[in-house]
């Protein structure tokens, strides 16, 4: 499915047009930082088209996040954690310009290594929390169950769940007592499945999304695993998906549409042909008897 069908940036001319007359850039405060302008006409980049999924790849600062974000604030996509702007890049958007059919359901969004790590950060919070109530009930439990725990008289309604936790403490292990009160917990995953089921719990059917190096956090089994899961939510349940990425699992997958940004002009390119998967080409070929050692 596609929403997305092609998204114009603005030429040269027209940044200049901004950067040699708003006033601002008379200010020093402003005058080097004019993000996210100056950034894609150096790279010939003008106007891309969309493909059910399409990739953005590139090294570090080759700006495949920048290009993500802009996207993402033209559309108005819903997202988690906040990014950092500049004055200028509201001058930016408004000389951009969005194709999309039909308009963008309601699920789309951006998802951003960010809103990951808040989401692991909630994880441990949740976690914390469980810790320090099972320790609570582990003292509960010896209080309770112990020989030398005081009489319990009960005075009123009010006292009655007690008598029902200590009567069930007195019949209880202490296995059982604790599970019995424990708020359902999240221990026994690492980040790296805590991240990808994250992205499986956000990704509903019928939606645009656009992902910001989903690999990080995910051991390559699981990034195999989140490329199938793109490649069926595409084919089968209407998602499109723009994602920045140099994961060579995600490249690798079947009819995606690829951009190189670090090639001058930027222009589509094959999975095989990328810098980043020749160099793991060449690791492979040159421990290729590693492999077939008994």
């Amino acid at each position: 499915m596609q929403y997305l069908t092609s998204f114009r940036l603005p030429s040269r001319l027209k940044e200049e047009d901004v950067i040699l007359n708003d006033v601002r850039l008379d200010m020093q405060c402003y005058s080097q930082n004019v993000y996210p302008f100056k950034i894609f006409p150096s790279k010939g980049l003008s106007e891309l088209t969309f493909a059910p999924v399409t990739l953005f790849y590139g090294g570090n600062g080759s700006g495949k996040s920048t290009l993500l974000n802009v996207i993402a604030e033209k559309l108005k996509l819903e997202r988690g954690a906040p990014f950092n702007k500049t004055p200028f890049y509201g001058d930016f958007l408004e000389r951009c310009h969005a194709e999309v059919a039909d308009g963008l359901p309601r699920d789309s969004r951006i998802i951003t290594s960010d809103d990951v790590f808040d989401h692991l950060l909630d994880l441990r919070a949740i976690n914390s929390g469980v810790e320090r109530r099972r320790d609570e009930l582990f003292e509960e439990y010896r209080v309770y169950k112990g020989a030398s725990s005081p009489r319990f008289n009960m005075r009123s309604l009010d006292d009655y769940d007690e008598l029902k936790e200590r009567n069930e403490a007195r019949h209880s292990t202490r296995s059982a007592y604790v599970a019995r009160r424990m708020p359902n917990e999240v221990w026994g995953k690492s980040n790296g499945e805590s991240a990808f089921e994250y992205f499986t719990s956000m990704i509903k059917g019928d939606a645009l999304y656009l992902l910001d190096e989903p690999e990080n956090s995910l051991s390559a089994k699981l990034q195999c695993e989140l490329a199938t899961f793109i490649e069926q939510s595409s084919r089968f349940y209407g998602c499109q998906f723009v994602i920045s990425t140099h994961s060579p699992f995600l490249l690798a997958m079947n009819g995606v549409k690829i951009y190189d940004l670090d090639t001058v002009p930027v222009r589509a390119r094959k999975w095989s042909e990328l810098e980043n998967i020749r160099t793991y080409f060449e690791f492979f070929e040159a421990h290729r008897e590693s492999f077939y050692e008994n």
